[in-house]
């Protein structure tokens, strides 16, 4: 039987109007909202299916939103009592994936996730900090010029997404040297991010520490299913192993590629992305050509990844 992966998206998938379809014919969908604006103290469901959208795209807002929509999505599957061996998530979503594997309480990681964007947000000044997407160079490309253009300010490699695929982030001026040398070294696009902060570089390492302080005060259990994540591309199986992971992975960058990569040598063969958005499958089939990849944002979608899962089970 293939071994099934559930993945889940970070910041950057966000949308209004995301879940909205979960909350009105799920109840167990429903119940994730309500817990969630019990924890935060404000209506997110509100937030997640009105807007306004510069409110929902705030780091605070935007990944508490995105964990929920997640979370609502795997309750979803969850009626359907399938199993799962492996659970990952894009930054962010590697909370979601924590809490589908019954490591975090729901409630605990909404709160946490809320601290960890303003923890991330408060990091770097306003206009301080740039991320960019560097299309069509390799990694070994990026890192070159992230070295050479580093040499008078913060730029390093932030998310490694699939083969020529990168993003890179720092300083703004580093970034914005960087991305015009990566032009001139032949980068297919290379473009900055509308993103408020340089998320996965060392200049996240005050949230990394602040964010240490808060997950000492929640239970971590051991998850049913390994993890792999996205600081190391390792599998971790201990409630131990995964808070100082958690912390590691707020400066470190995304390891996305070789999350999927290592998945695969576990013997993964289909994945499916619950929560807003297509394009951590759109990634999945980048690297894995071979693998199955199923994007289940909301409930069409899911269904329809349902039906192909039974399928071939």
């Amino acid at each position: 039987m293939n071994r099934i992966a559930l993945v889940f998206p970070g910041q950057g998938s966000q949308q209004v109007g995301m879940g909205r379809d979960f909350w009105e014919q799920v109840p167990e969908a429903r119940s994730v909202f309500e817990k969630s604006s019990h924890s935060l103290g404000f209506d997110l469901a509100r937030l997640c299916f009105e807007g306004p959208e510069d409110a929902l795209t705030l780091t605070a807002n935007a990944q508490p939103a995105i964990l929920a929509v997640s979370v609502a999505a795997f309750a979803a599957f969850q009626r359907e009592g399938l199993r799962f061996d492996y659970v990952a998530g894009h930054s962010l979503g590697e909370y979601s994936a924590l809490v589908a594997a019954g490591s975090l309480r729901f409630e605990d990681a909404i709160r946490t996730v809320r601290k960890r964007g303003e923890f991330m947000q408060e990091a770097v000044p306003p206009g301080a900090g740039a991320m960019a997407a560097l299309l069509g160079l390799d990694q070994e490309s990026v890192c070159a010029v992230c070295g050479e253009t580093g040499v008078t300010g913060v730029v390093e490699v932030a998310n490694i997404n699939a083969p020529g695929h990168v993003v890179i982030a720092g300083e703004t001026e580093a970034v914005e040297r960087a991305i015009r040398l990566a032009r001139e070294r032949g980068a297919k696009r290379a473009v900055r991010l509308q993103v408020s902060a340089p998320f996965h570089c060392s200049l996240m390492r005050p949230a990394g520490e602040r964010l240490a302080a808060v997950l000492r005060t929640i239970p971590i259990a051991d998850p049913s299913v390994p993890l792999v994540n996205n600081a190391d591309a390792e599998l971790l199986t201990k409630g131990g192993e995964i808070a100082g992971s958690l912390v590691r992975q707020v400066s470190s960058p995304v390891r996305w590629e070789e999350v999927v990569q290592r998945l695969v040598k576990e013997g993964v063969a289909l994945f499916l992305g619950l929560g807003p958005g297509r394009v951590l499958t759109g990634l999945i089939k980048r690297i894995a050509k071979e693998a199955i990849a199923l994007p289940a944002e909301d409930l069409a979608s899911l269904q329809a990844a349902l039906n192909q899962v039974k399928a071939l089970a």
